[in-house]
């Protein structure tokens, strides 16, 4: 069995998740990336995506982020993301709320930055619908 390292997920309100994990893949802006333990210390932005975490205890869990910042130090990963759902649970009309959403925040985007993360979320969740 692969090692587990403490990870704990943040969000503005309060500590989503606090708990030992032995892989995460991360949606980063450069593309997505798996960190397992050992995992050089790294920091990096997230973009709006999915994060599959599998837990020491075996449970694989899929968690909506909106954006954010990864940040692996030493035996620990911590994940500040601007807003996150755990997918456990979501049914098809809360996917189609969400992606609604998305599409007038895509349409009323200025800066290309902004249309971009806008698009990337309609597409995380149509992935996410599909899944």
């Amino acid at each position: 069995m692969a090692a587990a390292f403490k990870f704990e997920l943040v969000s503005p309100e309060r500590i989503l998740m606090s708990e030992d994990i032995v892989e995460v893949l991360l949606p980063g802006t450069e593309g997505d990336y798996t960190v397992l333990a050992g995992h050089a210390p790294d920091m990096s932005i997230l973009r709006p995506g999915v994060l599959k975490i599998k837990t020491a205890a075996g449970k694989d869990e899929r968690i909506l982020v909106y954006g954010g910042l990864a940040e692996k130090s030493g035996e620990q990963l911590t994940v500040l993301a601007q807003r996150a759902v755990n997918t456990e649970g979501v049914d098809a009309a809360w996917i189609d709320a969400q992606k609604a959403d998305a599409r007038s925040a895509l349409d009323a985007a200025k800066s290309d930055d902004d249309k971009r993360l806008a698009q990337t979320l309609v597409d995380e969740l149509d992935t996410l619908r599909a899944a």
